[in-house]
């Protein structure tokens, strides 16, 4: 079967809002293509299938209450026009949804409720039991109290993690770009749209450093994250235009439209999703090829030996990212020793670790049951 066929067998859809989806250039409302993508997001749900939005748009909305044309610089006053908007906006969901006789709830998150296990746990939960009251859940960064250091930094990584929280079947993010192309369609007449994607390359990232508009908090770059996200963790994802005629209901047709990411063939564990994009990263470990191949291909233990380097301060039982010799994170995985025990017992054999540090709790530095691969 066609894999753009087999979207119309999805039950539980995330589908994802860009601020220049919900508004126009001048920073107000664009209620039609709002009221448009409701009643499909509507329709949905009357077919039995699960929805869940995350919605960007809360400080452009509040910035067009207050007046302003620029986005603000400092977090506070992102903040407070977030407090402003986000009401504004979730006013104008429940009075959208409500003519359709849907029933929404809002949930703001922050980083942090991804990093610790029991938080997500709970957020899963939250989710879960809405969906099953057949609410649709509407979802965006908290960042009326978020700081940089609990951060997503854009609502496309969110949607992402949040496809992994509830093990959504596809993610569909919604912008004001056709999909993704082999070049940048703004200054080359030669791009071509990619309509499908089976691996994100080191070169599609480097060409995809562009941002939206001056409100908005990511580009092509953070979409191509929250692919790679998806496709990890088995999850279909699809880059689409929101200005296409029912886009959303020709994406379930199996209609060819905007570009498909296809998800690695199974799907992860709710545990190793977390380990994997939940938890954020405390440090690094840099492998030589030799390791880099055991865990990827063998499924191993990462070994002392087969660590050339430790970058950053961390304790043990913290969750580090492993590092490629080429710099490229192949694994993520919780540490049996500290930052400085794994330097001292770098490139050492598993025996030598009690001589070297007076004491060997453990001969693996990441056991494979808490080790995930990322890539």
């Amino acid at each position: 079967m066609n894999k753009r066929r087999k979207l119309a067998n999805a039950r539980r859809v995330v589908i994802k809002v860009g601020t220049s989806t919900l508004t126009y250039a001048n920073g107000k409302l664009n209620l039609f293509r709002i009221e448009q993508l409701v009643r499909e997001m509507a329709d949905l749900h009357n077919r039995d299938m699960e929805v869940i939005l995350v919605s960007s748009g809360a400080i452009r909305v509040g910035a067009n209450r207050m007046g302003l044309k620029k986005a603000p610089t400092t977090i506070p006053e992102k903040q407070a026009l977030a407090a402003i908007g986000q009401g504004a906006l979730m006013q104008l969901y429940e009075k959208l949804f409500a003519e359709y006789n849907q029933t929404v709830a809002q949930l703001l998150l922050t980083r942090g409720d991804f990093d610790e296990r029991i938080r997500y746990l709970n957020a899963t939960n939250a989710l879960l039991a809405l969906l099953k009251m057949e609410v649709i859940p509407i979802i965006n960064e908290n960042d009326t109290v978020a700081v940089e250091e609990i951060k997503f930094g854009d609502n496309d990584t969110l949607s992402a993690l949040v496809a992994g929280l509830v093990d959504a079947d596809l993610l569909i993010i919604l912008s004001d770009v056709d999909g993704l192309y082999d070049a940048d369609p703004r200054s080359s007449e030669d791009a071509r749209l990619l309509t499908q994607v089976t691996e994100i390359s080191s070169a599609m990232e480097d060409s995809s450093h562009n941002r939206g508009s001056s409100f908005s908090s990511g580009g092509m770059y953070t979409k191509l994250k929250a692919a790679r996200i998806c496709m990890a963790s088995g999850i279909t994802m699809i880059i689409a235009n929101s200005a296409e005629d029912n886009v959303i209901r020709r994406i379930i047709a199996g209609e060819e439209v905007g570009t498909l990411f296809v998800p690695r063939g199974t799907r992860m564990h709710a545990r190793e999703k977390w380990l994997a994009f939940g938890s954020l990263v405390q440090g690094r470990i840099v492998v030589d090829e030799g390791a880099a191949l055991a865990l990827i291909k063998r499924g191993r233990s990462l070994l002392a030996s087969g660590i050339t380097g430790v970058v950053g301060e961390f304790e043990r039982g913290a969750v580090v990212g492993v590092m490629s010799p080429a710099g490229a994170e192949i694994a993520r995985g919780i540490t049996h020793y500290n930052a400085g025990e794994i330097r001292l017992i770098a490139g050492h054999k598993s025996s030598d670790i009690e001589q070297i540090l007076g004491e060997k709790d453990y001969d693996e530095v990441i056991h494979r049951n808490n080790l995930c691969l990322v890539r």
